[in-house]
């Protein structure tokens, strides 16, 4: 697409053949502009191994986030086998 341009098309008509906006055409220009194939390639792997990755991270703080919100660092908390019915002498 990109070359499409390059070579001499307008960006018009390229953006009406591939059903994009010419904002969307520059957007993808200057991220992709310059690289071959092969490396526009690699660098969406790379952005989607890294998204895949944020989410399992999110997934392991998830929990312990919950504990850390239940039980405040500092506050007091009262033993399991407490109760306040029991005596205190």
């Amino acid at each position: 697409m990109i070359k499409e341009q390059e070579s001499g098309e307008k960006t018009a008509d390229v953006c009406r053949r591939h059903g994009i906006s010419s904002a969307t055409f520059y957007k993808y220009k200057s991220k992709y502009g310059g690289m071959e194939p092969s490396d526009a390639k690699r660098l969406r792997a790379l952005e989607d191994e890294n998204g895949k990755l944020k989410k399992l991270l999110a997934d392991q703080m998830l929990p312990s986030r919950a504990i850390a919100t239940q039980y405040p660092a500092g506050q007091e908390t009262t033993r399991c086998c407490e109760t306040s019915t029991q005596k205190k002498w």
